[in-house]
C-alpha cells in the first residue's frame, strides 16, 4: 500500500473511533511503531485536531466538533485542479517537492475512473516547456532558483530584508522593503524600496546570492516608507485609447505593473495610463517592441518623445 493511500485510509479510521493508541494502528494497518507516529504526525500537520494522552494506556482522540469537513471534488474540478498542475510544471514556481506530493494526494482522494481520465489527460495535453517524448521530465532549466523558496519563508515573516546581489564586476548588498515579488518573462522578479538610497529598485532573483532580515538599525517605520512612496509617485507619461484588436494583444502579453480600464460596457475600448522611465535604454526598448506588439488599433494621447521617436525609427526601418 503507498504512504498517500494509508495515511487518507488511517484518517478515516481515526474518524471513526473516539480513542485509538500507536498500537491499534500499528496492528491495523502492519506497519512498524515509528511509521505509525510518523503518519499520525504527518495528519495532525494537516489539520486533524489529535489530542494525546500521557500514561500506561495513553492513546489519542479526535477533539470533538472540531475535525475538519471532508472535502469532495467534482469531476471538472478534478479535472481543473490536475490541468492546473500540468500547465505550470515548467514554469520554475517554488516548492516543487510539495507541489508533487500534493499531486500524488489528490490523485489518492479520487476515484479510479477519476485517475484513469487524469492518466488520459497527461497523454494527450501537452502545455509550454513540456518534453513531448518525456512529459514528466523535469530539466534543470525548469528548477526555481535555489534562492526563492528561501526568500519566501522570509519575507512572509519579515518584509524588511537584507539581499546581496551578484552584479556585473561586484558583488553588493542592500536593505530594501520588499514591496511585491513577482514573475514576468520566465524571470523572478523583487520589486523593493532601497533604504538606503531610498528609491524603487528592481533586483532579479537569479543574482540573488544570500538573503536575510535587515538589522533593525537600517530600517524605516512603515509610516514614514509609505510616505516616501508617495510623494516619489511617478507622473503618467503614456496614455493610449485601445480598440478590440489591442484590446485583445494586450490580453496575449503585457508588462505586470501595466493595466487597461474599460470605456464601455462591452469592453471593447479602453484606455491604458502609466509611466515610462525614457532613460533606462533597456525599459524604453522594452517599451516600444511592446506598442509594436499591440499593433495600429491604438490612438496616442500622450506619449514621451523618446518613445515616439524610438517608434517613427523603427517603423521607417522596416517600412523606408
Amino acid at each position: 500500500m503507498k504512504k498517500v493511500e494509508r495515511i487518507n485510509i488511517i484518517m478515516r479510521y481515526i474518524n471513526n473511533r473516539a480513542h485509538f493508541t500507536i498500537s491499534e494502528i500499528m496492528r491495523e494497518f502492519n506497519i512498524s511503531r515509528s511509521t505509525a507516529i510518523r503518519d499520525i504526525r504527518e495528519i495532525e500537520a494537516m489539520g486533524m485536531p489529535l489530542v494525546a494522552e500521557v500514561g500506561r494506556d495513553g492513546g489519542y482522540f479526535v477533539m470533538q466538533n472540531s475535525v475538519l469537513p471532508v472535502v469532495r471534488f467534482t469531476d471538472n474540478e478534478v479535472k481543473a485542479l490536475f490541468i492546473a498542475f500540468m500547465a505550470t510544471r515548467n514554469q520554475q514556481l517554488p516548492y516543487l517537492k510539495s507541489r508533487q506530493s500534493l499531486a500524488e494526494k489528490l490523485l489518492g482522494l479520487i476515484s479510479e475512473n477519476q485517475q484513469e481520465t487524469l492518466v488520459l489527460l497527461n497523454q494527450l495535453l501537452l502545455f509550454e516547456g513540456t518534453n513531448p517524448n518525456n512529459p514528466d521530465l523535469l530539466e534543470l532549466s525548469d528548477l526555481p532558483h535555489p534562492m526563492l523558496e528561501k526568500l519566501i519563508q522570509i519575507l512572509l515573516l519579515d518584509r524588511y530584508l537584507w539581499i546581496t546581489i551578484q552584479e556585473e564586476k561586484a558583488i553588493k548588498s542592500y536593505p530594501i522593503y520588499l514591496l511585491h515579488l513577482y514573475r514576468e518573462k520566465s524571470l523572478w522578479l523583487i520589486e523593493g524600496f532601497d533604504l538606503q538610497e531610498e528609491k524603487k529598485q528592481i533586483f532579479p532573483v537569479d543574482h540573488l546570492t544570500h538573503v536575510e532580515p535587515c538589522p533593525t538599525e537600517k530600517r524605516v517605520s512603515k509610516k514614514k516608507l509609505l510616505e516616501k512612496l508617495r510623494k516619489q509617485g511617478e507622473a503618467i507619461n503614456l496614455v493610449l485609447e485601445l480598440g478590440p484588436k489591442a484590446i485583445a494583444q494586450f490580453k496575449k502579453y503585457h508588462p505586470l505593473k501595466v493595466s487597461i480600464s474599460y470605456t464601455n460596457p462591452y469592453q471593447s475600448t479602453a484606455i491604458l495610463k502609466t509611466f515610462i522611465h525614457v532613460h533606462k535604454s533597456e525599459e524604453l526598448t522594452e517599451i516600444i517592441n511592446w506598442l509594436l506588439f499591440l499593433g495600429g488599433d491604438i490612438k496616442v494621447r500622450e506619449m514621451p518623445a523618446e518613445v515616439l521617436a524610438g517608434l517613427q525609427e523603427r517603423v521607417s526601418f522596416y517600412c523606408p
